[in-house]
Order: C-alpha cells, then structure tokens, then sequence
C-alpha cells in the first residue's frame, strides 16, 4: 500500500495534470466553440483536455521521455500558453441559459435511470477492487501495453506481447491514460476506476445529442439503457477500452449536433471551430479501437458532404486534419515500423503490402457476415448470445436502436442528423465484417457473445438519437412536461448559482481523495491475492509475483499483466523473436529457445499453458528446454513452471 505521503502526492500531480490541461482547454474551447454553454461546454472542453493529455505522453513518448516530471512540466506549459486565448465571436448560446430552473416529470425519470444504469456499473467496477483486473483483455494487452509505457516512458516502439493478433500494432490513446495514472502513483490504483469515468462521460454525451431538439432527457434514458447492457458489463473494473470509444463517438456527434443547432441563420455548414473538435473527438476514438475507424472516415466524409459546395475543402481539413491528429500516431507508427499503417491486410485488391509473414494466432477468425444465413449457427449460437449479452429484451433494444438510426435518414432530420445516422450504421457494419466478431472453429462461434461489444457503439448512438427522430420530437416534449419545480429570481436560486463549478469541483476531489486512501490501501492488499481467474499454476505465479520487485520476467503466458507485481517494477516479456516488418513469433526449438531466454537476460522464466486441455502435455515444451543446471524450479504447478535462472542456458543442453 502507499503512505499518505506517496499518495498524496499522486493526488497532488494527477490535480496538477488535470488542472493545467482543464485551464488551457477550457480557453480554447471558448475560442473555438464560443456559444457553447452548460454541459455542451463541458462535454467539448473534457475532449480537448484528454486530447492534449494524449498528446504530450504520445510527443514525450517518441523520444522516451514519457515520464513524471517532463510529463508535468509539459502539460503546464501548454496549458498556460493556450490560457493565452481569448474568447471571440458571439451567437446564439448552445446550453440551458434561463431565468430559472425547472425539473420535470421526464427529466426524473431520466435521471433515475441514468443513477441506476451507473450504480451498476459501479457495483461491478467494486467488485475488481478487491481482486484486481481480471479480464482476459486487461490482463492479455491493456495492462501490459500501460505498464510498459509507464516504465519505459516509450510509446514509439513496439511493446511485443503474446504473438496473437498482431496487437503490438492495437493503438492504445486509453492504454495511454492508464499509463498517467501509474506514473502519479506508482501502482495501477486509478486502472479499475478509470471506465466509471467514462461512462458518466458516455451518459452526458447522450444528452447533449438530445438537447437542441429538447430531448435531452429521453436521449440520456435509452443511451443509459444500452449502455448496461451484458455485453458491456466486462468494461466496469477493467482496462478495456470499447466504453473510451463510445465516449469519443458519442462525444463527436454531440457536438456536431450542438454546433449545427447553434449556428446563424445564414450559416449553410459546420462553423470552423466546431469541424475541428468534432473531428479531434472522432479521430481520438480512431486512435482508441480499431472498429471505429470506418465510423470515423464516415464521419468526416458526411459532414464534407454536406458542406456547401465552396467548403468542402475547408471542411476537408477542418475535420480531417484533427481526426488524423486524434488518431493517427499509431498508425503513423506502424507505418515506420512495417511499412503498412494497417499490417493485419498483406493486400490491397492486387497490390501487395508489406506485413508480417505470420499467422494472427488466437481464435480462428469468423465475422457475422459470414454466419447470416446459416440456420444452424443463429439457433446453436448468434440467438443465444444475443439473449445473453444484450439482454432478455434484446429484440426490443436492436429494433429501438436501429428505428433511430434508419429513421434520422429522412429529410426531415436535417443534415446533421443524417450523419450521425450513418455513422451508427458504419459502426454496425464494422461489427458485422469484422473478422474476429464470431470467432471460434468454423459453426462455433465462441467469441460472438464478447464481440457483441463492437456492436454496442451502434446500439448506444442509436438509442440516443431515437428521440430526435422528427417524428417523435413533438410528443416526446409533451410527455412528461409538468413541472415539478421551479425557483426563477428566487433565494434557492440564488443560492444554487453561487456553487461555482470550479468550487463544486474542487470539493468532489478532495472528498475522492479522502475516501481514495483507505480504497486504494485495501485494493493493493487484495490485488491478486487469491486469484482464481485462470488455470490453477498462472494463479499461482500471479499470486508469486506480488511479492516480487525490479526483476526481470520473461513468459509465455498470454496474460502478462499480474507478472508486473504490485508495485509495477518488474520488467515482463513475452519470450519471442523478432522477424521482419513488425513481426514476432514463439521460438519453435529449444536452440531458439534458449537464445531467446539468453538475449532476454532474465532473472525468472514463467512458461505457461493458457489453458489445460484434454489431450495435450500438462506442460508446454519450453518448460523442458528450460530445465538443467542453470535453472531452479521455483514454482511447479498444472501448467505452469518457474524457474529462477542463475546463468545462460547452455544451447548445448539441447541435445
């Protein structure tokens, strides 16, 4: 656990990170977005805040300097130097300026929901504080790619991990995040926390694509619906990151919503401002998961098309150019490192590309496209994992979901609206070509259920803009109108004014510090104490690893991530040689083996099954090309052996 004073001064740096970030953002959002008020305002100014977050790790992380110090030191002058901004122009405001405030029957019941969508997930996010991160994904890559941010301070290089998937080449603007948390801290502390705040991120974008039709409540009730669905219950607790793209895309048409409600009326497109956070929120989804990048493009490729004629190029660049800035450094890095920005696809129609000459690894790979008229697999399988990842009502839910994304096609949506729509609709064909979203043998789609979550940003947008459908506007605003209660020019609204954000904010981070110390001492207690997540020997050696500092790792293990210990100093590796254009494979021969444990100059060797499987060796084969006198077993265990090494493995030993 951390003493008050280490901790403290983890509160102290991440409130001086965030602070800097928030004082230089707000300036420019003011400059760039000047009628935006209220929630917009906010919802625009957190985007351009987690842009530039982003953006010195990934600057500092090009030359190895991504740590605490430079890091700071970074973000407060940028912040500064942005505070310079000025805001300019006038127009009509995008928030909720009134004479008083009123909260009606609708607004209630959203709200209820919205509570009650959080706490649940809440809830499920509480439960990993007392285990630690548990996903398969959190401990495969997340995890890793964050922690060897954290102790390399590099984002250029390629973090090899288990040669599955070719996911050294996954951009990572949300392993980024994780990675400023453990360099305040020391530990992974924030990690399980971090998905709470996007969810609530999620739930105010949801609203504002609500608010210029006056639909904002109904937008948060049907966005907090989807949002909790089975499918996306595996995000609370954990490092993975489809709920940080929802955000982004979520974040993108929001805003792009607001702006075009908000223009003048001469105004025929997008004010410039607005193309440009929109377009930065849509690349850094782009920058966050790969299924997002169709959305994106379709993004940015409707609002030239809707642009007037003479400004189209204008908008071209406008949103282009942040959507490439948003996302575009991982791709830009693997383009350097292989020659390909995208090396899953070796062609292009005839032209061939350069990739890894290798297998992906993993689940063989299926997509729903593939299994849609297949009778047999939609009742064995695609049936069943509906019902269970999105839920008893999942017909109900996909029908709302894509009623509004179908019905914000027509004329009356106006332009925005229709491209937002077919961005939901990209985002769903994304989930229906996308290879690995019914993995598994050829007829057992195993992994369908999980993917489901690259379906999720589809249903979640769809169920926000349902309200906005020109069709149900008019009664939507009729339901539930009555007010509750109301204080225009009142005491009470006097006094509730007075609440300054800053102060109320201000205020909730010393009460999340306060009640962060005696969390964050249970959670480094318990993390990975008893795990039992996995087969019985990773258990074991996760457990081993808590106790073990500055020492290097080397597995073959695809779950990595516990190896790193508690405090985050021990250096793990995936053992594995290099090839060409990015590549990396298992050794397939004890000489190679050996070399590669040789080269590695570990401390302790971690060989590993994934898992136990009938018919199979109880222990993978490099357990026995490690075995002689230059290795004692330290743990042996079904399927997993460690061995303390004391000096080079001896190629000799292989005969």
């Amino acid at each position: 656990m951390l003493g008050a004073g280490r901790y403290l001064l983890g509160v102290a740096e991440i409130g001086a990170i965030v602070g800097f970030a928030w004082l230089g953002a707000s300036a420019a959002r003011a400059r760039l977005l000047p009628t935006f008020t209220g929630l917009p305002a906010h919802l625009a100014t957190a985007v351009l805040v987690l842009a530039l977050l982003i953006w010195t790790a990934e600057l500092l992380g090009t030359f190895g300097w991504f740590e605490p110090l430079p890091y700071l030191l970074v973000v407060a002058v940028v912040g500064l130097l942005l505070r310079g901004w000025r805001r300019r122009g006038r127009g009509a405001p995008c928030g909720d300026r009134t004479r008083g405030w009123e909260v009606d029957v609708a607004t209630v019941i959203s709200v209820a929901i919205a509570t009650a969508a959080f706490l649940k997930f809440a809830a499920d996010a509480k439960l990993k504080l007392s285990t630690g991160m548990t996903g398969f994904d959190s401990t495969w890559y997340h995890g890793t790619f964050a922690a060897g941010f954290m102790q390399s301070g590099n984002t250029w290089g390629l973090h090899f991990i288990a040669p599955q998937f070719l996911a050294w080449f996954y951009p990572a603007n949300a392993e980024v995040l994780h990675a400023v948390g453990m360099n305040a801290f020391g530990r992974d502390i924030l990690s399980p926390l971090l998905n709470l705040g996007w969810f609530i991120g999620c739930l105010v974008a949801c609203w504002c694509i609500g608010r210029p039709y006056r639909v904002g409540s109904w937008s948060l009730a049907l966005g907090a619906m989807a949002l909790s669905v089975p499918a996306l219950s595996d995000q609370a607790g954990e490092a993975r990151n489809d709920i940080v793209g929802i955000f982004f895309l979520l974040a993108a048409v929001a805003i792009a919503v607001n702006a075009w409600a908000a223009r003048g009326d001469r105004e025929r497109c997008l004010p410039t401002g607005a193309l440009l956070v929109t377009g930065l929120a849509a690349g850094l989804a782009a920058g966050t998961k790969l299924n997002f990048l169709l959305p994106v493009a379709v993004l940015v490729v409707g609002l030239v098309a809707i642009a007037p004629a003479g400004k189209r190029w204008h908008t071209i660049l406008a949103a282009g150019l942040p959507a490439l800035a948003g996302g575009g450094y991982w791709y830009l890095r693997n383009l350097i490192h292989t020659g390909n920005p995208l090396p899953w696809f070796d062609h292009l129609g005839p032209i061939s590309l350069p990739a890894p000459a290798q297998e992906l690894g993993g689940r063989e790979e299926h997509s729903v496209l593939g299994y849609l008229a297949d009778g047999s697999v939609w009742s064995d399988w695609l049936l069943p994992g509906l019902h269970d990842g999105l839920g008893l009502l999942w017909p109900l839910l996909a029908g709302l979901a894509l009623a509004g994304l179908v019905l914000n096609l027509g004329r009356g949506a106006g332009p925005v609206l229709r491209v937002s729509a077919l961005v939901g609709l990209a985002a769903m064909a994304a989930w229906l070509v996308a290879p690995t979203s019914a993995s598994g043998p050829e007829g057992m789609p195993r992994g369908f259920e999980s993917g489901l979550r690259y379906l999720a940003p589809a249903l979640v947008l769809g169920m926000a803009l349902l309200p906005t459908v020109p069709q149900l506007r008019d009664r939507l605003q009729s339901l539930g109108s009555t007010s509750l209660q109301s204080a225009s020019n009142s005491d009470a609204k006097s006094r509730f004014v007075r609440l300054r954000p800053a102060g109320v904010f201000l205020g909730l981070v010393v009460l999340a510090a306060a009640v962060g110390y005696p969390v964050q001492r249970d959670y480094l207690r318990d993390r990975y104490a008893n795990p039992t997540f996995t087969t019985p020997g990773l258990n074991a050696a996760f457990r081993w690893a808590r106790s073990v500092e500055d020492a290097r790792i080397g597995t073959t293990s695809t779950r990595q991530y516990p190896l790193f210990g508690t405090d985050l100093s021990n250096r793990v590796e995936f053992v594995g040689e290099e090839r060409p254009h990015g590549g990396f494979v298992a050794p397939a021969s004890c000489l190679a083996w050996r070399r590669a444990v040789n080269a590695g100059d570990y401390d302790y060797v971690i060989v590993s099954r994934d898992r136990i499987e009938p018919g199979k060796p109880a222990y993978p084969p490099s357990a026995g090309w490690t075995e002689g006198p230059e290795a004692t077993v330290v743990l042996r265990k079904l399927p997993t052996v460690i061995f303390k090494l004391k000096e080079p493995l001896d190629p000799s030993g292989c005969g």
